[in-house]
């Protein structure tokens, strides 16, 4: 088994939270219009993690078959209980377990950062049939403003994350974490020298304002509760990353402050108290065709 990511990484409850909501139905037409992958029939997701984005496909392209692989395995038993409906196994992005020629369309989002280019496209080119649709989602630079009483930071807090700082900084360094950065040049560049042509590239934004009245109220509170299980995750994972300077009840402690928190701002927004904190993601979006 391997458990790398989803235990000193990203836990599963931060990605599959973050990706529900910026893969959300709300958002579908933008990501549609630009994939333009309508009448193709199977769909290869490469580092689905939890199993948010291929969950989403599978409601956007009915007529398709969704797969979805992960070398997680914590993420990969987790998405196929979730979304049954969607292939999920465990593989690696650079031996895909696939025979050539077998997909119409790989996606993949946030992952083209951790892979060796010659390996990331070439795998995804031996898979794809002739005319595949090779569609590459990659973070940019976004904006993140948190609420006021989110903000607010003990100096007991602030201790304890100092203490552990040192220590994150070793764990991406040792699982190679984003050890192949790319500008919003070189990520087409690479897709064009790995043998894919026709390459465009489009840019989505996410606009996830919990006080921006086009949202309804469930939606609002999953944007503060998504935040709220990020910070919730970041906690425990002091406990693998840092145990031996953090104890359990200093984690207990530091869970017990940042539910305050976020309690204190579902209060206020249900009060229509507006804080107007937001995170926009930008996602770059590049497509190639076999």
């Amino acid at each position: 088994m391997n458990t790398i990511w989803s235990t000193y990484v990203q836990n599963i409850g931060t990605l599959y939270d973050s990706r529900s909501l910026r893969f959300s139905d709300f958002f579908q037409s933008k990501y549609k219009e630009i994939f333009e992958i309508e009448d193709k029939k199977k769909i290869l997701e490469i580092g689905c993690g939890p199993g948010a984005f291929a969950e989403s496909l599978s409601r956007w392209y009915r007529n398709a078959e969704i797969f979805g692989m992960d070398r997680d395995s914590n993420f990969i038993t987790f998405a196929s209980k979730k979304a049954p409906q969607v292939h999920f196994s465990e593989g690696d992005a650079t031996e895909l377990p696939f025979e050539e020629e077998s997909f119409d369309v790989t996606i993949s989002n946030t992952v083209v950062e951790h892979i060796e280019p010659s390996k990331f496209y070439g795998e995804q080119y031996r898979v794809l049939k002739e005319n595949g649709v090779c569609l590459v989602l990659s973070a940019r630079k976004g904006i993140n403003i948190s609420a006021p009483c989110i903000m607010e930071e003990s100096d007991y807090e602030k201790e304890i994350w100092q203490r552990a700082e040192k220590f994150y900084d070793q764990t991406r360094e040792k699982y190679k974490i984003c050890a192949y950065p790319q500008n919003e040049a070189e990520i087409p560049l690479n897709m064009e020298k790995y043998g894919f042509k026709n390459v465009t590239t489009e840019y989505v934004t996410v606009n996830l304002t919990p006080d921006n009245p086009i949202y309804p109220k469930e939606m609002a509170h999953a944007m503060i509760n998504a935040n709220r299980q990020g910070d919730l995750d970041s906690i425990e994972s002091l406990l693998h990353v840092a145990g031996d300077v953090v104890t359990e009840s200093e984690v207990e402690e530091l869970k017990r402050l940042v539910n305050a928190k976020y309690d204190k701002r579902l209060a206020l927004y249900d009060e229509g108290v507006k804080q107007w904190d937001t995170n926009m993601s930008v996602t770059m979006i590049v497509r190639g065709i076999k």
